[in-house]
């Protein structure tokens, strides 16, 4: 199993800062929560590798 494999799970993500000044990712699956706290430069570093997948997605989008 990998990043490619389509799964049939439902999720919900939500995005902010905590009052620590971390970014908080906080995912919730059924009974499942992770919170994912990040200071504000690792936080960037996920927003550019989000950004460069987007690209890269797009791309290969405009190519099928």
């Amino acid at each position: 199993m990998g990043i490619d494999t389509e799964r049939d799970i439902e999720a919900n993500l939500q995005i902010g800062p905590t009052d620590q000044g971390m970014v908080r990712l906080f995912i919730e699956a059924g009974a499942t929560e992770i919170p994912m706290d990040f200071d504000p430069e690792e936080a960037e570093d996920i927003a550019e590798e989000i950004m460069a997948a987007a690209r890269a997605a797009r791309s290969l989008k405009k190519k099928g």
